[in-house]
């Protein structure tokens, strides 16, 4: 498999999905956003289509564009009366409107490509993506090891968080970007449409088995890993669509956890209830 150099690329891209997705994931579920980078797949699946349409960078047009999604989410979300998870389905159905629209528009053989985004693609993962990708997870890394605790401190209490005197608005417009620059990373190696799910489902996974927030991003992170290479390498080898098989393989992992934990938890209640004194 690594013989072929587009393989090649495909790994290291496969392994930054996989390490930076779940840490971003981790905060979305503390606040309870955990279809946030859905939505932030429907806004990149519009920058793609603007891509073909001007004859840019998909890539760059898309990471743009996603990022002012995001704020255009925030400002809804702050200034307007409408719900939240209203002003997340707007972005959802415009974003995904907006990119088969524009896609159209650009004709040729940008719906066959605007296939490559919405599933991924390994063979056409260029060198100018892999860099693109590169510096967008580090950029990433560097947001978190720079904001994560005010992040943190945001996610799990908004209230108290303020009272501490951390920007809420601001680090709530970060996370939301963060997710939209995760999904754009993800776009090449698992696709716009189930992006999303790696930056989830590692989350839950470990969830089975932590008990804190950092232990629960670390794994998370890990088992993200796990599944985009594996994913990736099995897809090779079978002939199959890596973004598919990467989540199945993240769900195969959540479901084997989880009935493992839940069998641990009811044989150890079962032995204190044998233990326990009878009473008559």
């Amino acid at each position: 498999m690594l013989s072929y150099e587009f393989m090649q690329r495909a790994l290291i891209a496969a392994v930054i999905v996989g390490l930076i997705a779940p840490l971003v994931g981790v905060f979305l579920v503390q606040r309870r956003l955990a279809l946030l980078g859905d939505g932030m797949g429907h806004v990149a699946i519009a920058g793609v289509g603007l891509a073909f349409l001007t004859g840019t960078e998909p890539v760059i047009t898309a990471l743009i564009v996603s990022i002012l999604g995001a704020f255009i989410l925030e400002l809804v979300r702050n200034k307007s009366k409408t719900a939240g998870d209203l002003a997340l389905a707007l972005i959802f159905y415009g974003g995904i409107s907006g990119g088969v629209l524009l896609t159209s528009l650009a004709g040729g053989k940008a719906s066959t490509a605007l296939n490559q985004y919405l599933f991924g693609s390994l063979s056409t993962v260029s060198t100018q993506d892999f860099i693109s990708l590169g510096f967008a997870g580090l950029l990433l890394i560097a947001i978190l090891i720079k904001f994560g605790n005010q992040i943190f401190a945001m996610s799990l209490d908004l209230e108290t968080a303020r009272v501490q005197g951390i920007r809420v608005t601001a680090m709530s417009t970060l996370l939301t970007s963060m997710a939209a620059v995760t999904v754009v990373v993800g776009m090449r190696t698992v696709g716009l449409l189930l992006v999303s799910a790696i930056m989830i489902v590692p989350v839950a996974a470990a969830q089975q088995l932590t008990h804190s927030f950092k232990s629960t991003g670390l794994l998370a992170s890990a088992i993200g890993v796990l599944c985009a290479t594996g994913g990736l390498t099995i897809s090779f080898y079978v002939d199959v669509p890596p973004g598919p098989t990467i989540v199945l393989l993240s769900l195969a992992i959540f479901i084997l956890l989880a009935l493992t934990t839940s069998s641990l938890h009811l044989r150890h209640k079962n032995e204190i209830q044998e233990q326990a004194p009878h009473t008559h």
